[in-house]
């Protein structure tokens, strides 16, 4: 397709404050670096999300730099895909990004002349360094049980959840400890005929505010695995659960009446090696996503503890690649720094290093 200075892949919300911070420091989308975003539209992982989660169940959500997000525009009772994905739409426009989309990035392989090449559906970029924000959603993880292709039932997980209509008068078991999995077990549980909550570790709640003290342990935990090269764990799973009201209510009620993790799958549900079991129409697989960078693979970026080491957000095995939205930036706030951190990077590396003709 061309050549330029940076590629940035993603436009989420790491993705476009990297693109913010690059105009900033005088880069021209286009002429001096472009975005590329598989999407069908703005909104970055956000446009995928349930129509029951709404702007008002959403916790933490951060403007992006140079814009704030109105909360008068910001109707809580309004999917969060809407609202997020119409902040999105308006930010892209106020700052003439020019995003690419849809386009999918296959592989970022060694180029000539200390380049690297962006390989596409719309074609190759050559380029000087890369801002990779790819975010998770594109790999949702699947656990593996021993019978699971015997379940006679419906499974799915988080990236594909509709929402609490299609579980009316149906037994769940739901998987999973974390923000979704509470929040899809809530609402099916005021629909379904019964619910099974199931974690492979008891749940913690946060009981209180989350100050900012606390806040900086959380992401200095996701920090160190990313340091030493080990798959990063999300922030949220450092954080603990917020105690909000309804999950006070849902503690009241017994539903978030947790039980450990089951053996095994059977054609009619779910049972322990103790004896117990429980029938289900479906399992619901609220057990996390993974960063989707395998299009970084021809790079060889990864440790033998399977992660990307990562300082900041430079790639330690080659510093033209900084990835944003991965380990300790995994945040709308974390993102947002980020993305002001990999562009400072990137500055100097484009100054240090002249142009190839």
């Amino acid at each position: 397709m061309g050549a330029v200075d940076v590629v940035v892949v993603g436009a989420g919300q790491a993705g476009l404050s990297g693109a913010y911070h690059l105009r900033r420091q005088g880069l021209e989308p286009e002429r001096d670096f472009v975005v590329l975003d598989h999407a069908p539209r703005p909104g970055g992982a956000w446009q995928f999300r349930w129509p029951s989660l709404t702007y008002g169940k959403v916790h933490g959500m951060h403007a992006l730099p140079g814009m704030e997000l109105v909360t008068g525009t910001a109707d809580d009772s309004r999917p969060s895909s809407e609202v997020i994905g119409g902040y999105f739409t308006a930010y892209e426009r106020r700052f003439g990004l020019r995003v690419h989309r849809p386009v999918d990035v296959s592989a970022v392989r060694e180029g000539a002349g200390g380049r690297l090449l962006v390989e596409t559906s719309e074609g190759t970029w050559s380029t000087r360094a890369l801002i990779n924000a790819t975010g998770t959603w594109d790999r949702p993880f699947w656990p593996r049980y021993l019978g699971q292709e015997t379940f006679r039932g419906r499974q799915l997980h988080t990236a594909n959840y509709p929402g609490p209509e299609e579980f009316v008068g149906l037994r769940v078991v739901v998987v999973g400890g974390g923000a979704s999995g509470t929040q899809h077990l809530m609402e099916i549980a005021e629909v379904a005929a019964d619910t099974t909550w199931v974690t492979r570790r008891p749940p913690v709640y946060r009981e209180g505010p989350f100050s900012e003290e606390r806040g900086r342990a959380a992401v200095a935990l996701v920090e160190e695995r990313v340091r030493r090269g080990l798959p990063p764990l999300s922030v949220v799973s450092v954080t603990g659960l917020p105690v909000t009201e309804a999950i006070s209510r849902a503690r009241e009620k017994g539903v978030l009446d947790r039980l450990p993790m089951f053996d095994r799958i059977t054609p009619d549900g779910v049972a322990w090696d103790d004896g117990r079991t429980a029938d289900a129409d479906v399992i619901l697989w609220a057990t996390g996503f993974r960063p989707a960078v395998d299009h970084l693979a021809p790079m060889g970026l990864r440790e033998r503890g399977g992660g990307i080491r990562v300082e900041e957000t430079r790639a330690v095995r080659d510093e033209r690649i900084h990835l944003v939205g991965y380990g300790p930036s995994a945040s709308t706030i974390g993102a947002n720094r980020a993305g002001r951190a990999a562009v400072r990077d990137i500055k100097r590396l484009l100054e240090r290093e002249p142009a190839a003709a």
